[in-house]
């Protein structure tokens, strides 16, 4: 399955909490996963190709997020 990435501003395990109900409302459940441990705070989603989607489902919970 083909995956993107996103540079984002979710920083901790705190954050993608409250990032989860819009991630998986746009997305669904265990199609994202964010990498807060890596310094550009990857956000991995499987299978959608609409960046707008998924930088709009970030921008709702309050954080931004940029492809890469």
């Amino acid at each position: 399955m083909e995956t993107t990435k996103f540079k984002t501003t979710i920083k901790c395990s705190g954050c993608v909490a409250k990032a989860t109900p819009f991630l998986n409302e746009a997305l669904g459940e265990d199609n994202w996963e964010v990498d807060y441990n890596n310094p550009s705070k990857v956000l991995t989603v499987l299978g959608e190709k609409n960046t707008a989607k998924v930088i709009e489902a970030v921008e709702k919970a309050g954080y931004k997020a940029e492809a890469l």
